[in-house]
């Protein structure tokens, strides 16, 4: 399962967005072997397990030009780096708190030439700036993950949706969302037909700027 399952489902892709994701799994393979930032099973099914998993984001949200997007816990560059391809022209900061995987990051963005990507190595409660909308693949349950992103939400919104976080998660969410009445929970399987999305779930958050 390669990259064509990407296209498959974002059929308007430019020559470089393609050559971009075809060559994904190439430096993924050759960074996996030095430093494991994806089990090998995964690795095998890289496009149907990360990259397009990544974008049900997409499916949610489309990024328009000029827009911040942070993502946090990114580990290995996921949901990141196949949103700042799709999306060339919003800024993504990618973020980890562990070194070697924000090393496979600094260096899968250069194999690709992507230019809109920051990383940092750092825990995100100690990153500065504020952003659009905050994205992550199930790094924590809800409750934690606001409080590690508090304040980091800009004021204004160039987006119809205002902004918030974009989280992907996977099974029954309902006590972890009990306390946030203004959750909205999108299912994977309206966007992809895959077994693998069976229990997926995109949840948007607004929330509020505090100054």
């Amino acid at each position: 399962m390669k990259a064509e399952l990407v296209f498959k489902y974002f059929p308007n892709l430019s020559e470089a967005q393609k050559t971009q994701f075809i060559r994904l799994e190439e430096l993924y393979k050759d960074w996996n072997l030095k430093i494991n930032v994806v089990s090998r099973k995964d690795i095998d099914e890289l496009y149907l397990r990360h990259v397009l998993h990544s974008l049900g984001i997409a499916k949610i949200q489309e990024f328009k030009p000029g827009a911040s997007i942070l993502d946090v816990g990114t580990g290995g560059g996921f949901p990141g780096i196949p949103l700042a391809i799709l999306f060339p022209e919003a800024d993504f900061t990618l973020v980890d708190s562990i070194g070697k995987k924000v090393k496979v990051v600094q260096e899968v963005v250069e194999g690709l030439g992507i230019e809109n990507v920051t990383s940092i190595n750092s825990r995100v409660e100690e990153v500065n700036g504020r952003y659009d909308f905050i994205v992550s693949r199930a790094v924590a349950a809800m409750p934690t993950f606001v409080h590690w992103v508090k304040g980091k939400i800009k004021k204004e919104s160039v987006h119809d949706r205002r902004n918030g976080i974009l989280y992907l998660k996977g099974g029954d969410l309902s006590e972890e969302l009990k306390d946030y009445k203004n959750a909205q929970t999108y299912d994977l399987p309206a966007y992809f037909t895959e077994d693998f999305f069976e229990t997926k779930k995109v949840v948007y958050l607004p929330l509020k700027y505090k100054g």
